[in-house]
């Protein structure tokens, strides 16, 4: 055992300030604290002088820090070394000048020690101070009063102060009980006063209660390990990391720091490998990302000027331009910092997992022995053994012979079901270098690959290894640019290759039947049987040209082409997975930022697809895609609208394009309302049925057509009437308004629907022959959820007392149209384009921008104020950003030809949305 067992990575100064030397800055203050009347002058003197000294050296550290703005374990011990400075002058002038003690007793003596992060020496600019005020015995009268005195001080200057005063025997009895206390104590520092008695207590606590308890010690703090990632999300690729406690954070490399600590008595984490619990290069990896972390960290106190460790979207932007991170290759800077941080996350992961798998062996987790004993598994193949429940090498050298071992030790853990040791790991990271275009090009290593992906039925546990691993990247170099890749918007939940990684594994649930109830078109079109081989490499591939600055789908088109040959596939099937990577958004923006009712739009998509074979597999891809994205981004309103673009566009394939065509919807739509209303005369239906325009019929379902005809009987010409209810089949609220028709009506709706709150996902809106318009709008809550039943009501009032007047809709949007704080770093360019081939009738504008309340509102009230028609609008949104599409006429029923007409509405689109974004940037 060390001497002392504290760790040896001292506290470090930045310059040299009054404020460290403590004899000098005290010996400065006694003749003024002599002239004080009470104490309370006296600690006022105190923090008078000590509050401009400690900021003088807290802007020499902040300062210090943009020299090395990635790298904080300086700054971490330089702010803790300025905290030992503040202690010990309270401390000395506490007890020397403010509670001097003429004949001290033997129970007068008072050890101030550091604890938690502050006694490990390491301290962000706002991080708590944790300190223990350590006595002999009882607290006597002199000790009260000093700790009472030196905390008044602390408070006042503005220092968050977490303290506990305790014996050596109180320690060491609430240490049995309590882990968070014991682990506090493991990470003590002295700080000043009696040395003697803080030596006792580290002497007392290894030989009393760190001793013989190191597997308890291990399980409790492995247990709070897995309850603290659960609150964080219990994923590395949070979108808004906590730096501090989250998965791959700072506290799982100081857990493992606690551990050796505890059974070995390391002084610093550079010991770890000393003891044979890390390597040396796993210790440069622990060192680098923990340097990293701790910088992240200290520039986030310092832009929110308070303890602040959650990386929020709002300040991801601001610590990657401290870090010195810039926009290049067609990513932002932000995107750069982000992928570093998330490469950072996976390091610790992979330390982590090698280390407690070291302890495992030696120390700890019996029961993971006999589970692994327990379990009915297969035999391994030769050359493998079982070691802990996991599969291992038994012969390095032998294994590293063949480098396609390399691949095949994935293959028989899937095979076998057992997980892969990390000492196997460490072998496979450590000999990457194996792998090589020799290995790209060899039959036999790219049969073990798609095996990987087509046999074994759960393809996305070996994936993943194998990206942690490098692995994957290393095999498909083109991956490797994806690795950790954040897409700074609020629509991906994951990096781009997780992202990938969880497709297949949706890809994996329909196959095993797991998603029939919630996917039942991608269900039963596997069960009829597809190329899987084409499938599976192209989700593997599908995103793989992001992050440059060219359309990732075609240049991910142009990947595929070159790594689809090299993984065996035919050229037939290559030249599938080439147009399913090049069209993998298509079918998601058809059903998504068109009007599936316009024939036009069916007919267009079936062009594109071409055959049943490519639809169904482009199908498939789409929902696997959209699933991918994150929880809650599948719902059943897509589902909706994909399962009816796969059902007309295979209609129009088989039957032929001339098949798809206005006057069959039309007449089965009159004769569907015909039978909903047998209850109504038939002088009545005749009038419905023939009171509507052929789009009317062709866009809405008969059950929607039958709310209209109800809305419409005998309806006066001043009366606005409205239907609102739920509609779960588009997980949505269907909101119904029947009105006389008048120019701009289309956003007094939207203006109405803005003022509640409402998010318009769908709209369409007709007018009728005899002058009534029948709009119809699906919307969600601030939640993207229908409302609730009992919010009804005031929706449906207060949307009428907007229709009416009685609300100005510009004045109600004021506070409403603002951005939260946490969103204004999102930055989409707006981009607008006129479209007048997609519609047999109308031009599709599609204005694609950020999104903010009062959008929608804006948009078509400039539309109307320049005289344009909107027959319906499709809303698409993606996180930040949407697609508004809007099928429009000019005042004459024509179709927006002119090119200048197009730029002066283009302009002033422009013009609404750049005010627009002014308002809701406003404080």
């Amino acid at each position: 055992m060390p001497a002392s067992d504290a760790d040896d990575t001292e506290p470090t100064a930045v310059g040299d300030y009054p404020i460290y030397d403590t004899e000098a800055f005290t010996a400065a203050l006694l003749p003024r604290l002599a002239a004080a009347e009470d104490l309370r002058s006296r600690r006022a003197l105190i923090v008078e002088a000590l509050a401009p000294a400690r900021d003088e050296a807290i802007e020499a550290i902040a300062a210090d820090l943009m020299t090395h703005p990635r790298a904080a374990s300086a700054t971490v011990r330089a702010y803790a070394a300025l905290t030992d400075a503040t202690v010990r002058i309270v401390f000395a002038l506490a007890t020397g000048a403010l509670h001097p003690r003429a004949n001290p007793t033997a129970s007068e003596k008072l050890a101030v020690v550091a604890v938690g992060g502050y006694g490990r020496a390491e301290m962000a600019p706002h991080s708590d101070i944790d300190l223990l005020f350590l006595t002999p015995w009882k607290m006597t009268a002199w000790a009260e009063s000093v700790i009472e005195t030196m905390l008044y001080i602390l408070w006042d200057l503005r220092l968050k102060v977490g303290h506990a005063s305790r014996t050596v025997k109180d320690c060491i009895r609430l240490g049995r009980e309590d882990y968070t206390i014991r682990t506090a104590l493991l990470e003590r520092r002295f700080i000043t006063g009696d040395k003697p008695l803080a030596e006792e207590l580290r002497r007392r606590l290894r030989g009393e209660l760190f001793r013989n308890t190191a597997a308890e010690f291990i399980e409790a703090k492995l247990e709070e390990r897995s309850e603290r990632h659960k609150r964080q999300g219990g994923q590395r690729y949070v979108l808004e990391p906590n730096v501090k406690e989250g998965k791959g954070g700072l506290r799982d490399l100081q857990t493992l720091y606690w551990i050796g600590k505890y059974i070995h008595g390391v002084r610093r984490a550079a010991e770890l490998v000393g003891v044979g619990l890390l390597r040396p290069d796993e210790y440069e990896a622990f060192r680098a990302a923990e340097d990293f972390l701790w910088a992240v960290r200290c520039h986030l106190h310092l832009i929110a000027k308070r303890a602040q460790n959650q990386l929020g979207f709002d300040l991801q932007v601001e610590v990657a331009e401290r870090m010195g991170y810039a926009d290049g290759g067609g990513r932002r800077a932000v995107e750069h910092f982000m992928q570093d941080y998330f490469r950072q996350a996976t390091h610790v992961g992979e330390i982590t997992r090698v280390f407690l798998t070291a302890l495992e062996e030696r120390h700890v987790k019996k029961e993971a022995r006999l589970a692994g004993l327990l379990r009915r598994r297969r035999k391994t193949r030769e050359g493998y053994r079982i070691d802990q429940g996991r599969i291992n090498v038994v012969d390095p050298k032998r294994f590293l012979a063949d480098k396609l071992n390399l691949l095949r030790l994935f293959e028989e853990a899937l095979r076998t079901g057992y997980l892969i040791h990390p000492e196997a790991m460490r072998l496979v990271a450590s000999n990457l270098d194996m792998i090589d275009d020799e290995m790209r090009e060899d039959r036999e290593a790219t049969r073990i690959f798609l095996d990987l992906l087509l046999k074994h039925g759960n393809p996305e546990r070996a994936l993943r290894r194998m990206n942690e691993l490098g692995v994957l990247p290393a095999f498909i170099p083109e991956f490797e640019p994806i690795v950790a890749m954040m897409q700074f918007n609020v629509y991906h939940h994951y990096t781009v290759d997780e992202h990938t990684i969880q497709t297949i594994s949706t890809l994996a649930q329909i196959e095993r039947n797991e998603l029939i109830e919630e996917l039942p078109l991608s269900s039963s079109i596997l069960k009829e049987g597809v190329n899987r081989r084409i499938l599976y490499v192209a989700l593997l591939l599908h995103d793989i040209g992001k992050g440059r600055p060219e359309d990732h789908s075609i240049l991910g088109a142009q990947i595929a082409r070159r790594v689809a040959p090299r993984l065996g596939l035919s050229a037939e099937e290559c030249e599938t997975v080439e147009w399913l990577v090049r069209y993998h958004l298509s079918m998601s923006d058809m059903a998504q930022k068109r009007d599936l009712s316009d024939p036009r739009t069916v007919r267009d998509f079936a062009k594109v697809v071409k055959t049943r074979k490519r639809l169904d597999l482009l199908t498939v891809l789409t929902v696997c895609d959209i699933r991918g994205v994150g929880p809650n981004t599948w719902n059943n309103w897509k589902a909706m609208l994909l399962r009816r673009l796969h059902a007309e566009t295979a209609d129009a394939l088989e039957g032929g394009l001339e098949t798809v065509n206005s006057g069959k919807r039309q007449d089965a739509a009159k004769r569907a309302l015909r039978e909903r209303l047998a209850h109504w005369e038939p002088r009545d239906i005749r009038r419905e049925t023939g009171r509507h325009y052929d789009p009317y019929w062709q866009g809405l379902s008969t059950e929607t057509h039958a709310v209209f005809a109800e809305l419409l009987r005998d309806i006066p010409d001043d009366e606005i009437r409205i239907d609102i209810k739920p509609d779960p089949d588009h997980d949505a609220t269907r909101a119904c308004f029947a009105l006389a028709d008048h120019p701009g009506i289309f956003s007094r709706l939207a203006g109405a629907l803005a003022v509640v709150g409402a998010n318009v996902v769908d709209a369409r809106t007709y007018t009728s022959k005899d002058g009534y318009a029948t709009a119809v709008f699906w919307v969600q809550d601030s939640e993207g959820r229908p409302y609730e039943e009992t919010r009804l009501p005031r929706l449906r009032a207060v949307i009428g007392k907007t229709l009416k007047g009685e609300v100005v809709t510009r004045d109600a949007l004021k506070d409403r149209d603002k951005l939260k704080r946490r969103e204004r770093q999102f930055h989409f360019p707006t981009s607008i384009a006129f479209d007048n081939d997609g519609s047999e009738i109308y031009t599709i504008v599609e204005v694609d921008t950020r999104d903010r309340p009062g959008l929608l509102y804006d948009l078509t009230r400039t539309l109307a104020a320049n005289n344009i028609y909107i027959a319906s609008a499709v809303i698409a949104t993606y996180g930040a950003q949407v697609v508004d599409t809007f099928y429009v006429k000019d005042m004459f029923g024509l179709k927006l030809h002119i090119r200048a007409r197009q730029e002066s509405l283009e302009r002033k689109l422009r013009q609404a949305i750049a005010e627009g974004a002014k308002r809701a940037q406003a404080e």
